[in-house]
Formats: C-alpha cells, structure tokens, sequence
C-alpha cells in the first residue's frame, strides 16, 4: 500500500469516527420534547396504616388519628360509647400521593407514595387501610390499599438512637387501582403540537428540518417552544405517525451560557459554552476572632458603689495575603476551574469570584443563582 492510500484510509477513518461523534450527540425528539396535552396527574388522599409494632402515632398527641379510627369503625358497623379514649400505638394517619399516567385506563395499579404525618416511629411492617386517591377536582381516580414496604432500620435503647434512612415514609408497589380515566386528546383537529423541555430557537429549527425530511411541509415552528407537525386524523395511522416522529434523532443547538450557584450548598455548575475574557483575581482569606474576657470591678472603699461585672471584648482581625493571578480568556470549561482552583477557592469563595467576574464583564454566561 502506498503513502498516498495510506493517507487516505486514515482520512477515511477520521471521517467515519466523526460522524459516529456526531451522531452520538443527536437525541431523539421523544428525549427533547413532549406532546403537548399529554400530562400526567397528580392524587393525594388520607388514609391509615394499621398493624405497626408500637410505632404509631400517640393517640393524645393526634386527635385525628383517634378521630380517623372510630369514622372507619363506625364504617364497619362497630359503634364506640361517646367520650371513649382510645390509646393505640399500631396505627398511624398518613397521606397517600401516586401520580397518574396518561392514558391509564380503570383497572390498571399505579405506585403509590404513603407518608407519616403524625408522630409515629416508623410505617415498617404496616398495611395500608383502603384509601380513596382524589385528583385536584375532588373526584376520586383510584383506590389505595396493600403492605408498606420501608427501606430503612431504626433501633433504640438506653437513652440512645440509630437510624437507618427514613422510616417514616414507605412505597406500595402497584399499591393503587384506577377507577376513573382522564379523557387525553392527541392534538387538535388535524395538528399535534410538540411542546421542547427548554425553549432554545436553533433546536426547534432543527427539529423543523428533520421532520419535514420524514414529511416534508408538515412542522412549522410556532416560536422557540412549540412546533406544529399536520398529523393523520385517523386515530390509529395518527398513533403511528407520532411514533415515527418521536423516534427521530436531532442535533440538539449549542445551549446557552449558563453558570448555575446554589448558595445554600455552595454548588457550582457551568455547562461547556461558558468562556471567560482575560481578568485578573486577587484571592485572600479574611479571619475575624471575638474572644471575650469577663473581670469583675470592685469599687474603691466607702464608695457606695456596687461589685459589677465586665465583659472585655478583643477584636483581632487577620488576612492572608491574596495574590493577584491573571486568567487567560478561555473557551474551555477544564481550563476555567483549574484556574479557579488554583486560587485554592472553595466553593463559597467561586460564588464571589463568580460574581465579581459578572459584573467585571469578563464572564460571559449567564450567572443564575438558586
């Protein structure tokens, strides 16, 4: 084989290796949107978790648990005498989330969430009495019932105390049935809208182009966060035209600049666009020490003065010496922190760094602080 084919088949690999990158970095248009109507749904209700080893809630201390208790027995044809108090420590009062799906038809079991919201130790071991889950509209959509499964330990003794993750909230595995469906329209008329999960005007034109490749002349992009795709009528050949849709892989638009700073935890999160002009940093610790020395003044004889306490406050004030580095404009996010953290910054410390940089003008990102 010659140099010149050599050349060539290497060019030939290089070729091949990016457009596999390439593709590796499209995404499908289910991964990228959401067809607009199709939702899910929200369910809460309140209900009892009985059987529990002593680790329910303190009757005295929950009126509503005891209130609970008697309506369900009452429910059951069991009447208690008026003004009976009840002690019990295996039930707890709970609340019940689940989220519906779309398209679930009646019949079909849901995952359910059950959380304490009494005093009780720990939900491990007990059973869920029949709950009905209610949607925002009042109407019931499902009915809860089934063992609670907590992942967690606890044990207690001698004045101490161990646990092991939370053992106040517990999941029901397809602990809910369905009873009512929510009426879902796909689209309206002869359109389905797709609604992206961030609204960026390059990738909604992008997912124009590969549709219309499919179907040429059926998207059209409404704005930066919906395009409009002409659809089948029939319900069925419309059902396989958005599967065929959603398979489809774009290349996603290079998303914005954005530095994210949650300031409670200290988290610095920056995606690959942000770039930074040259600047220069002065870095420095300031440590300020209160120590407070308590004496006593006692009054000169035949004074008639009283003893008094005083409290003597020394201030001391240190800093470390900052040195001022200069950071080179760079477009590379690995070159961004290892400039900052060879300032030795800790994470509070990029948070003002960060912020100086914003409003020096050198950082050129949007800085979003949570």
């Amino acid at each position: 084989m010659t140099r010149i084919e050599k050349g060539f088949l290497i060019l030939v690999w290089l070729m091949a290796g990016l457009m596999v990158a390439d593709a590796a970095r499209a995404e499908r248009i289910k991964d990228l949107a959401t067809i607009a109507g199709v939702r899910n749904n929200q369910l809460a209700g309140y209900g009892l978790v009985v059987g529990l080893d002593n680790s329910g809630d303190q009757t005295t201390q929950t009126p509503f648990t005891v209130q609970s208790i008697i309506n369900m027995l009452s429910g059951m044809g069991v009447n208690l005498p008026p003004g009976l108090s009840l002690q019990l420590k295996n039930v707890a009062a709970v609340v019940v989330t689940a989220t519906l799906p779309p398209f679930a038809r009646a019949g079909q079991q849901i995952d359910i969430t059950v959380s304490s919201i009494g005093n009780a130790k720990s939900l491990k071991g007990g059973t869920l009495v029949m709950t009905p889950l209610k949607g925002a509209d009042g109407q019931v959509y499902g009915m809860a019932q089934g063992n609670v499964v907590v992942v967690g330990a606890g044990a207690s003794g001698a004045g101490s105390k161990t646990t092991i993750n939370q053992l106040s909230v517990g999941r029901i595995a397809s602990g809910a049935t369905v009873e009512r469906e929510v009426p879902m329209t796909v689209g309206q008329g002869e359109f389905v809208y797709f609604d992206l999960n961030t609204t960026d005007f390059g990738t909604a034109q992008q997912m124009v182009e590969a549709i219309n490749r499919i179907a040429p002349g059926a998207a059209t992009a409404t704005d930066g966060r919906q395009i409009r795709v002409r659809a089948p009528v029939n319900p069925d050949e419309r059902v396989s035209f958005i599967g065929r849709l959603e398979s489809i892989e774009v290349k996603p638009a290079r998303m914005a600049a954005k530095v994210i700073v949650n300031s409670r935890t200290g988290s610095v999160v920056m995606n690959q666009s942000v770039q930074l002009e040259n600047c220069a940093v002065a870095h420095g610790n300031l440590s300020v020490s209160v120590n407070t020395e308590n004496t006593v003044s006692q009054p000169g004889a035949l004074s008639g003065g009283q003893t008094a306490g005083v409290a003597n406050a020394q201030i001391e004030i240190k800093q470390e010496g900052g040195a001022l580095m200069n950071i080179k404009g760079s477009a590379n996010l690995a070159e961004i922190v290892k400039a900052l953290n060879a300032l030795g910054a800790n994470p509070q410390d990029l948070i003002a760094i960060l912020q100086a940089m914003k409003s020096a003008g050198a950082l050129r990102a949007e800085l979003e602080i949570i």
